[in-house]
C-alpha cells in the first residue's frame, strides 16, 4: 500500500498545477461578471452607455461554471462544508474511515455529475441556443456540469490517496500529516 500511495504521490505537482489553472479560471470568471455586472448597472443609471442586451444571461452562465469549479476546488482543500459534531467523540481511525466514505460518496457524484451532465449538454442544451446570442449554443449554459465532474473526479482521487494514507498509518512518512494530528490533538493523544 505504502509503495502505491508513494507512487500515486508523485502526482502532486500535477495536482497543483490543475489547482492553479482552475482557480485562475475562476477569479477571471469573477472579474468578468462584476465587469459586465457593473456594466449593465451603469447602463441603466446613465443614458449613454450602451446596455449590453447579452449581458444577465452571459453573467449567469459564467456563474454557473464559477460556482461548480470552485466547488471542484473546495475539495482539493478539504474545505466543504461538513458534519464534525461527533469526530471529537469518535475514535480517530473511524474518522480517517468515515472521511474515505464521505469522499467516496463525492467521487460517485462527481462520477454522476460527468456522465449525466455530459448526455444533457451534448443532448437537449446542444438543441438550444441563447435568446439574446442566438449564435451561441445553450451546450455552454450546461457544459459546467460534466466539466466539474472532471475536476472533481480529479481531486477526490487526491483526496482519497490521503484517506489512504491516514487510514494505513504512512501519513508520517509522506509529511502529509495535518488532518491526523488535528484529530489526535482533538482526542488528546
Amino acid at each position: 500500500m505504502a509503495s502505491f500511495i508513494n507512487a500515486m504521490k508523485k502526482a502532486e505537482p500535477l495536482y497543483n498545477v490543475v489547482y492553479s489553472v482552475f482557480l485562475t479560471i475562476c477569479k477571471l470568471l469573477l472579474i468578468a461578471d462584476i465587469v459586465i455586472t457593473t456594466w449593465i448597472v451603469l447602463a441603466r443609471y446613465i443614458t449613454v452607455i450602451p446596455a449590453p442586451n447579452w449581458g444577465e444571461e452571459l453573467i449567469l452562465t459564467l456563474m454557473a461554471y464559477m460556482a461548480v469549479l470552485s466547488a471542484a476546488l473546495a475539495i482539493r482543500r478539504n474545505a466543504h462544508i461538513r458534519m464534525t459534531a461527533f469526530d471529537r467523540y469518535l475514535p480517530v481511525k473511524a474518522v480517517e474511515g468515515l472521511d474515505l466514505v464521505a469522499d467516496i460518496a463525492v467521487l460517485i457524484l462527481a462520477l454522476v455529475m460527468l456522465i449525466s451532465g455530459w448526455n444533457y449538454a451534448s443532448g437537449i442544451g446542444a438543441k438550444g441556443t441563447y435568446i439574446s446570442m442566438p449564435w451561441l449554443s445553450k451546450f455552454w449554459q450546461y457544459f459546467p456540469i460534466p466539466l466539474a465532474g472532471i475536476a472533481m473526479i480529479f481531486f477526490e482521487v487526491e483526496r482519497i490517496i490521503i484517506d489512504l494514507e491516514h487510514l494505513a498509518g504512512i501519513y508520517g512518512e509522506l509529511g502529509i500529516d495535518t488532518e491526523a494530528e488535528e484529530l489526535k490533538a482533538r482526542e488528546g493523544k
